[in-house]
């Protein structure tokens, strides 16, 4: 899944995943429709639609009554207000939205001269004992060579350690297939992000760190760029996800595919997993959609937290990476919550 490592492009990189902000008790307040930007010119059966692929997998009943009916629906912005309630959830600490996306990597099933860093699968020992072997320790001493533990092989080392920061990719084929992998485990050891490492050496100033940075900072440092890699001792396994078809997004949190433009990560603590989700970014570009959410990430903490899926491939990398805004976002909870929760709120 997802969720497991990875947090967000710049989360998962210049972060560590678990850098939270001091959080207060949540205070709910209720908001009315026409008090959120851009209601009415959403694409709300698009929303919908998203919505409907995990509504069934949600355990409380009232969601998943609701599930049922968006599936007859016919008028989705209708039912949207009909049966649910924004509510505005805030722990003290500023909204943050950042985005995140499954990379695409060259590779083969086969090692070849081109295809020669493998991408592994979970071994035993590593199951069994955690920590485990640190990551200059699997990559420079051999141990998981030859022992039938790899899944393919790929070409380029600095996007396969970035493939272990998403926790999930896609692998496109000689011949034109594709294969997707997803998280299968770790060695045990934290994450310590290189970006933060770059920054305390004096290469970058904090601002100027990305993932498309780092990643041509060790392009043209090769052996800096090796020790740097080394900085950070967790090393993620993978495991084949043969059920997902390549047109679809891979898998999130509550285990079905995520979409591009409409899937976000969120604290399960504040948002309820599968719930829709109304969001107002602001900054370049702005964005004001309905969105559901369908995953989770270890830097995504805090009740106005979330992260946007923005696809795959490297298009949708650059235009993650570049995303890191302030703004709103309220949780549709269905009425019988509302009244439950804020029953002086509901008439």
């Amino acid at each position: 899944m997802i969720e497991t490592l990875r947090s967000t492009v710049f989360a998962g990189v210049v972060m560590s995943g678990n850098e939270t902000a001091a959080q207060s008790k949540p205070v709910q307040k209720l908001l009315d429709f026409q008090h959120l930007d851009g209601w009415e010119t959403d694409d709300h059966q698009a929303a919908l639609d998203v919505f409907i692929t995990t509504c069934s997998d949600m355990k409380d009943p009232a969601w998943r009554t609701l599930g049922t009916l968006a599936a007859g629906q016919t008028d989705a912005k209708a039912f949207f207000e009909l049966f649910f309630r924004p509510v505005l959830i805030e722990d003290g600490t500023d909204a943050l939205f950042t985005g995140y996306f499954e990379p695409e990597l060259d590779g083969s099933r086969v090692q070849t001269e081109t295809y020669r860093f493998p991408i592994y699968t979970l071994p035993p020992e590593a199951r069994e004992e955690s920590p485990w072997l640190t990551r200059r320790d699997i990559l420079s001493g051999g141990y998981l060579q030859d022992r039938g533990l790899e899944i393919a092989w790929v070409d380029d080392p600095v996007e396969l350690f970035f493939l272990q920061v998403q926790g999930s990719g896609r692998v496109r084929l000689p011949d034109g297939g594709f294969l997707r992998v997803g998280y299968g485990g770790a060695n045990g050891h934290p994450y310590r992000s290189i970006g933060k490492e770059l920054v305390r050496r004096g290469v970058y100033d904090a601002h100027q760190v990305s993932a498309q940075v780092i990643k041509n900072w060790i392009r043209r440092n090769p052996r800096e760029g090796e020790d740097l890699l080394y900085h950070n001792p967790s090393y993620v396994f993978f495991r084949e996800v043969s059920e997902v078809p390549a047109h679809l997004g891979p898998l999130g949190a509550m285990n079905r595919s995520v979409t591009t433009g409409r899937s976000i990560a969120v604290d399960p603590v504040f948002t309820p997993l599968g719930a829709p989700v109304w969001v107002e970014k602001d900054g370049r570009d702005p964005i004001r959609r309905l969105m559901v959410a369908q995953d989770t990430g270890s830097a995504i903490k805090g009740a106005q937290r979330a992260d946007i899926f923005f696809g795959t491939g490297d298009k949708a990398g650059r235009a993650a990476g570049k995303l890191k805004d302030t703004g709103r976002m309220a949780v549709l909870m269905p009425i019988q919550h509302v009244s439950e929760t804020l029953p002086e709120a509901v008439q």
